[in-house]
C-alpha cells in the first residue's frame, strides 16, 4: 500500500457507491460497489488475501470513488461502469453457450422461424428452447396452427405450403395487416404459456365443424389438438402454474462464485445455463452484479418473474431489471431455487480443481517468469516475430497474451514499410517503434514484458527504440531457438544472460506456447501476403481481370494452383462471365504450352 493510497483511505465516507481499481499505468482494473464506501475499500488492504483477490490487490497503485444516494444507483452506476471500461477483474468466465430461440420477424409479411442470435430488430423472440430438436418440433406445431409466410423471398407463384393450409400466400394475394396481428398475438399467447387456451379455442372449433357435420374438418382440429399435447409433454413438469420465470441459485468456494440459472417455461424446466468465476466482494453484492449483466446478454430473454435465494435484496433487483423478483419462502418453488443453489454446489466443487489447476499453468506460470527473472509478474506479454519469403514479402507478427492466455483480438500484423530486405534488426526497429508510437498515442496499455523472437541483436534493436527514442522502461526478453526450431533459452538483461527455467515447468510452457503463437500468426500472415502477390502477378496480365476480381477468384478456389487447372464451367461457377472465363482459361492453357 502506497502512501497515496493511504491518503484516500483516511478520507473515505460513510456512504454507498461505486469504486474503480487502478494499476500502475492507471488502467481501470476493477470496478466495485458498496453500502458503506469506507469499510468495503478498506478491507481490500488490510488482512490477508488469497488467489486471485492476493493478486488483484497486488496491482493496485490508485483508486476513485463515486459516492451515490442508494444501494439501487450504487449497483446501476458498477453496471455502467464495468460495460464503459471492461475491466479485467470483472470478466465473468460463463460458459460459451447459444441457444435455440422462435422468432416472429418484424415484417411487412411476418415468418416464424428459430434463430441461436437474438438482435434489437423489433422482432419478438421466445425461449430459449432445451435443444434444435425441441424448438423445430415447436416451430411445426405453429406452422400448422398459424398460416404465415415460409418463403424468404416472396416467389411468383404459390407454393406447397399454401395448398397445405399453412400460408395465407402474400405472393400473389393483398393480406390484411390485421390478420398478422391477430395471429401473431395468438402465437404470443401460446409461447408465453396459454396452450390450455388455445386447445379450448380448437375443441370449440372441432365440435362445431362436427355439428356441421364437416368431419373432415373436425379431424384436423382433433389432430392439432393431439400434435400440441404431443410436442408440449415431452419436458418434465417442475412448476404448477405455467408462467415463464428464471430460476436463480448460487455457490460459493475458495473465492469463485457458480451461478445456475434454471429456465422454466409455460411450467417445465426447459434449459439452464452455468457461469463459474472469481469474486472480490461480498457473494450478495457479487451476485446481484452478475444478475444484473446477464441480462445485458440479448440472448437472455427477461422472462415474466425471477426467483431468488433469500439472501438477496430482491427489490434492489425488481427496481433495475423493471420485472417481478421474488424470494420464495415455501412449497414448489422454494424447492426449485434449492435445487438450482445445490446444482451450483456440485458444479463449483467438481471444477474448483480444474479451475487451480488452470490458474497454475497461466497466472502462476507468468509468476514464475517473474520471479526468475526477477521483475513484477508480467500479466501482459507482448510478443513480436518477422517472416519473409527468400526477402520478398517482408512481414511482422506481434500477439498479446494477458493472465497466461492468449488475448486474440489484440494480436497486430505489419508490412515492413522501410526496412530494407533481409534487414530483420530493421525489421523489428521498425515494428517496435510503430507498435509502441501508437500505444502512447492511443493510451493503451503498456505490457509489462515485451519478447522477442531472436537472440540479443534483435533484444537490443528493440531497446534503443523503447529506452533510448520513447523513454519506455519495459522489460524485454529474448526466446532463442535451437537446432530443431524449438524453444531453448530465455534470454533477459543488459547484457542479455540465459534465465534458467527447467523445461518441464509452467513457466517454460508459457514461453513455447507464446513463441509458437506468433510464429504461427506471422507464418499466416506471411502466406497470405504471398498468395495475394502471386494471384495479382499472373492475372495482371489478364484484360478485365480487376482487384475484385481475383479476390473473387482467390476466395473461390483457394489458391493459384486451382485457378490455373480450373475450366470453364469453374471459373464461371466463380462468378466470371463467360467471355472473360473463356479468356482466363486459354491464358494460364497458353501457358502450360509455353512450359512445355
Amino acid at each position: 500500500m502506497n502512501d497515496l493510497i493511504k491518503r484516500k483511505l483516511d478520507i473515505l465516507p460513510d456512504q454507498p457507491g461505486c469504486y474503480l481499481m487502478k494499476d500502475r499505468q492507471g488502467t481501470i482494473i476493477y470496478v466495485g460497489k458498496a453500502k458503506v464506501l469506507k469499510n468495503r475499500v478498506r478491507s481490500y488492504f488490510t488482512g490477508t488475501h488469497e488467489g486471485k483477490t492476493q493478486r488483484l490487490v497486488g496491482e493496485i497503485e490508485d483508486f476513485e470513488y463515486i459516492v451515490t444516494s442508494s444501494n439501487i444507483e450504487a449497483l446501476i452506476l458498477e453496471l455502467n461502469l464495468i460495460k464503459l471500461h471492461d475491466p479485467k477483474y470483472n470478466v465473468m468466465l460463463t460458459d460459451d453457450k447459444t441457444y435455440p430461440y422462435l422468432k416472429i420477424t418484424n415484417e411487412k409479411h411476418p415468418r416464424l422461424i428459430t434463430t441461436r442470435k437474438v438482435k434489437k430488430d423489433k422482432a419478438k423472440y421466445f425461449g430459449p428452447y432445451p435443444n434444435a430438436y425441441a424448438a423445430s418440433e415447436t416451430k411445426k406445431l405453429l406452422d400448422r396452427l398459424y398460416p404465415l409466410r415460409k418463403c424468404v423471398q416472396l416467389p411468383s407463384k404459390v407454393c406447397l405450403y399454401y395448398h397445405m393450409g399453412q400460408c395465407l400466400a402474400p405472393c400473389v394475394k393483398e393480406i390484411d395487416g390485421q390478420v398478422y396481428q391477430e395471429m401473431i398475438e395468438d402465437m404470443t399467447k401460446f409461447l408465453n404459456g396459454g396452450v390450455e387456451a388455445v386447445k379450448k379455442e380448437l375443441e370449440a372449433k372441432m365440435l362445431a365443424a362436427a355439428e356441421n357435420l364437416e368431419f373432415e374438418r373436425a379431424k384436423e382440429f382433433r389432430d392439432q389438438i393431439a400434435h400440441i399435447d404431443t410436442v408440449m409433454q415431452k419436458q418434465k413438469i417442475v412448476s404448477s402454474d405455467t408462467t415463464n420465470r428464471d430460476v436463480f441459485g448460487y455457490a460459493v468456494e475458495k473465492g469463485w462464485m457458480c451461478v445456475q440459472v434454471f429456465f422454466v417455461r409455460q411450467g417445465k424446466l426447459i434449459e439452464r445455463d452455468v457461469s463459474i468465476f472469481p469474486i472480490y466482494q461480498d457473494a450478495e453484492d457479487e451476485f446481484l452484479t452478475f444478475v444484473g449483466r446477464f441480462y445485458e446478454k440479448p440472448e437472455h430473454i427477461k422472462p415474466k418473474e425471477i426467483f431468488i435465494p433469500q439472501a438477496i435484496d430482491a427489490a434492489i433487483l425488481t427496481e433495475l431489471l423493471e420485472i417481478k423478483v421474488l424470494t420464495p419462502k415455501r412449497g414448489q418453488k422454494k424447492e426449485l431455487v434449492e435445487l438450482a443453489t445445490k446444482n451450483a454446489e456440485i458444479a463449483v466443487a467438481a471444477k474448483f480443481q480444474l479451475i487451480e489447476r488452470q490458474e497454475e499453468r497461466t497466472i502462476g506460470a507468468c509468476e514464475a517468469l517473474g520471479e526468475a527473472m526477477g521483475i513484477s509478474t508480467p500479466l501482459r506479454i507482448e510478443a513480436f516475430d518477422n517472416s519473409h519469403m527468400h526477402g520478398t514479402d517482408a512481414v511482422s507478427a506481434m500477439v498479446v497474451f494477458i493472465d497466461g492466455k492468449p488475448a486474440k483480438k489484440e494480436y497486430r500484423k505489419y508490412k515492413t514499410r522501410t526496412a530494407a530486405k533481409h534487414d530483420d534488426y530493421g525489421a523489428m526497429q521498425e515494428v517496435i517503434r510503430r507498435r509502441y508510437i501508437r500505444v502512447l498515442k492511443e493510451g493503451l496499455p503498456l505490457p509489462d514484458l515485451v519478447l522477442i523472437d531472436g537472440g540479443k541483436g534483435q533484444m537490443e534493436v528493440a531497446r534503443e527504440v523503447l529506452e533510448d527514442e520513447l523513454g519506455l522502461v519495459i522489460p524485454i526478453a529474448g526466446l532463442a531457438k535451437d537446432d530443431k526450431h524449438n524453444t531453448s533459452q530465455l534470454l533477459f538483461g543488459d547484457p542479455p544472460e540465459v534465465i534458467s527455467l527447467k523445461r518441464t515447468s509452467d513457466g517454460f510452457y508459457l514461453l513455447q506456447r507464446i513463441q509458437d503463437e506468433v510464429h504461427r500468426f506471422a507464418i499466416t500472415f506471411l502466406r497470405q501476403q504471398h498468395e495475394k502477390h502471386a494471384i495479382q502477378s499472373v492475372l495482371d496480365h489478364i484484360e478485365g481481370v480487376g482487384p475484385k476480381r481475383k479476390q473473387q477468384l482467390l476466395k473461390h478456389f483457394g489458391s493459384v494452383k486451382k485457378i490455373r487447372e480450373a475450366s470453364e464451367l469453374a471459373l464461371q461457377e466463380a462468378g466470371m462471365p463467360a467471355n472473360l472465363a473463356s479468356q482466363i482459361f486459354s491464358y494460364f492453357q497458353q501457358q502450360s504450352l509455353s512450359k512445355e
